[in-house]
């Protein structure tokens, strides 16, 4: 079976062919790059409509298949900027009807979950999620995803790129930041904001932004930047996959979900296995995949952990909006702050 999907949530349009091993016979994308400030959703979404059948036949070149082929259609059907997430569906329905294909929508959330327990062939990982508009630690538990923790504000990702931004620097600001970071080395004083399960970057921000003005270079603020954001993520991370090891309930069933120590859900297998954690976004970052999700750390060392930080470039979500009073936050980060104890079904 063959299936062709249609990406295009915020900046990026992308189109991608698997086979139903998860193989990725195809990937191939464009992104919005503004010349100043952030995303305009319509702007985003004229481009993706003027690429995406392109891409399409692209797609199809790259993966040596013919669209006659395709077996399904799928889009992501939110959450995303409205104006893009329009585009995609109506590329995507115009194309299921032409092929005679079945149409599916997918929620752009799991799919990140679901490419990461794909590709590296985890059976039943604990997830750090981090995109642009999006942090969370999830695991998978009696047929749902459940949320572990998240950010109470803004989204690493956003974190990053609009440190970059109000420093002068193009879009997207991650690869920047770890460019810069390199040619860094003094760990400057930032705030470490992780509230139990929790995680919030604003603060961090904000501090980062003013010693920048106060005259600190920009190539140790990138350094002290990526130290302090993507600890806390690896601490949350840890502290999620230190609940994971417990009896079974008083039926034998597993994976058990019980309430934490601070109210959050912790889930045990009912076998004693440790889990296996997998990065997704962000952490594909060299410096979190070689430093602070490095093996021989010792808080994964000692807990005997294994770790499978997503390789390969996929079409990913990060997203921006112009400048303004919401300026740096996902257009939907309002939303995740309902999720937690909520139900996510997961895509096979």
């Amino acid at each position: 079976m063959l299936g062709l999907g249609i990406e295009g949530t915020a900046h990026t349009v992308g189109v991608g062919i698997v086979d139903d091993t998860s193989k990725i016979l195809a990937n191939v994308y464009e992104m919005v790059k503004p010349a100043k400030g952030g995303i305009h959703p319509r702007e985003a979404a004229n481009h993706h409509a003027e690429r995406v059948v392109p891409l399409i036949r692209r797609a199809s070149d790259v993966a040596r298949v013919d669209l006659q082929d395709i077996d399904i259609v799928a889009f992501s059907q939110g959450p995303g900027l409205g104006p893009c997430l329009r585009t995609v569906a109506t590329a995507a329905r115009a194309l299921s009807l032409s092929l005679g294909a079945p149409i599916v929508g997918v929620n752009h959330c799991v799919a990140h979950l679901e490419i990461g327990r794909a590709v590296s062939g985890c059976k039943d990982p604990v997830l750090l999620y981090v995109s642009g508009g999006n942090t969370q630690v999830i695991a998978f538990a009696r047929g749902r995803y459940r949320v572990f923790g998240e950010t109470l504000d803004i989204g690493v990702g956003n974190m990053l790129d609009k440190f970059a931004r109000e420093a002068g620097h193009g879009f997207p600001g991650g690869p920047i930041l770890e460019r810069a970071a390199k040619e860094g080395g003094k760990l400057l004083p930032l705030p470490y904001s992780v509230k139990g399960m929790d995680v919030a970057f604003s603060g961090l921000l904000t501090a980062a932004l003013n010693l920048l003005k106060k005259g600190e270079r920009f190539q140790d603020l990138a350094f002290s930047v990526q130290e302090t954001a993507f600890a806390m993520l690896c601490e949350v991370t840890e502290r999620a996959m230190a609940h994971l090891d417990g009896p079974a309930d008083a039926q034998g069933r597993g994976p058990d979900v019980r309430r934490g120590h601070r109210g959050g859900p912790t889930v045990s297998d009912g076998r004693g296995r440790r889990r296996l954690a997998v990065a997704q976004g962000v952490p594909t970052t060299h410096f979190i995949r070689e430093s602070h999700l490095d093996p021989r750390r010792s808080i994964w060392r000692s807990r005997r952990r294994r770790l499978f930080p997503r390789r390969g470039s996929f079409v990913t979500g990060t997203s921006r909006l112009p400048d303004g009073p919401r300026s740096g936050s996902s257009p939907w980060s309002g939303s995740f702050r309902s999720l937690r104890g909520r139900l996510w079904p997961r895509c096979g």
